[in-house]
């Protein structure tokens, strides 16, 4: 009993370590760097802002993980090697930071020098500015984030279901049989949008993204070979997917902090463990293991196009933003859990 103990323990430690050491590490490095900027430039209520920051984008990107899995089991080593290696830095310096920035310089039509002089010296001017633009941004994330979730559920060559009611529907089933309903379904939706808004800056924003996502889509299906997914246009989809999340939470971010410093640092330790639990997940084929932990992601996913849609009009707390990405996540897991567990009693 006690040796089945130690054995127990032993493999729990030498997991435990593989976890931390070779997926994590330079997420525990960089979170302690960013840990004693954050106290240096405002003592311990910027290290307070930055660890709530943190908190927020993980919960807020933690599907985004779960679904960028998805996609790097399709492609080349070589290029999962890429996300993971070039990702931390365009996820954290160009998504947030530079690219709200350059949102910023067309929004006010300034030049990129003198909006980082604006975002150093009058933060609130640059947090007003980035609001003004928010609507757009929530816009483009909604129409993106929406066709990925639609393009889910009306995948007819998906095998597992999770909720069946939804994806058992025959509406569902005779819809899925359209080659292009996700188009449809997202084109109707910015049709109501357009109605509604009479904004053509909102209406361009919303297809912008579908187009985008539509031109992605297409040059990925030509180019992918054997089931091989193309890197270039694989590591786009995965950046652009980035982005959609990583907004919603920049604009959030404002809430807590106008320093542009303290924001980067808290949202950028949070997305670098988001890139280190992509790369733990994608080793330990953990979408294989948790079968429908697919499904509870694409319905975060969804979730949260629809508080997207919903804040172009109305205020939405960030809190319960992140609370339904997780309950998902949560539900999804531990029901794969449940049916593992049936399953191998059964035999």
């Amino acid at each position: 009993m006690r040796a089945t103990y130690k054995l127990k323990k032993s493999r729990w430690d030498i997991c435990y370590k593989e976890i931390i050491l070779r997926d994590f590490v330079s997420s525990i490095v960089i979170t302690v760097v960013g840990l004693v900027l954050a106290f240096y430039v405002g003592s311990f209520e910027a290290l307070y802002i930055v660890i709530l920051l943190s908190i927020l984008e993980i919960s807020l990107s933690f599907d985004n993980a779960v679904v960028n899995v998805k996609v790097l089991e399709t492609m080349e080593p070589k290029w999962q090697h890429r996300f993971i290696t070039f990702g931390i830095p365009i996820a954290v310096f160009g998504m947030r930071f530079l690219f709200p920035m350059i949102i910023v310089a067309i929004a006010s039509g300034l030049g990129l020098w003198e909006t980082l002089n604006i975002a150093l010296n009058e933060p609130l001017k640059y947090k007003e500015t980035l609001i003004s633009v928010e609507k757009l941004i929530f816009a483009f994330g909604t129409s993106f984030l929406l066709m990925v979730f639609l393009s889910f559920i009306f995948d007819k060559d998906r095998e597992e279901k999770w909720i069946e009611f939804i994806e058992e529907n025959e509406f569902v089933e005779k819809m899925g049989r359209l080659s292009s309903i996700h188009m449809i379904v997202a084109t109707i939706i910015g049709l109501i949008l357009v109605y509604i808004t009479k904004s053509y800056e909102i209406s361009l924003a919303y297809f912008l993204g579908i187009l985008l996502y539509s031109i992605i889509a297409s040059l990925d299906d030509v180019l992918t070979t054997n089931g091989v997914r193309n890197g270039v246009m694989g590591f786009l989809y995965l950046e652009v997917l980035d982005a959609s999340f990583s907004f919603d939470g920049v604009i959030s971010a404002f809430a807590l902090s106008s320093d542009i410093f303290i924001i980067m640092i808290g949202l950028g330790i949070g997305a670098i463990f988001v890139r280190s639990l992509t790369l733990y997940m994608l080793k330990k084929k953990t979408l294989s293991e948790y079968r429908y932990l697919e499904h509870g992601a694409n319905y975060a996913i969804f979730a949260l196009s629809i508080v997207m849609l919903v804040k172009i009009f109305i205020p939405i707390n960030e809190v319960i933003v992140g609370s339904i990405g997780v309950t998902f996540i949560l539900g999804a897991t531990f029901h794969s859990m449940y049916v593992n567990r049936k399953e191998l009693n059964g035999k």
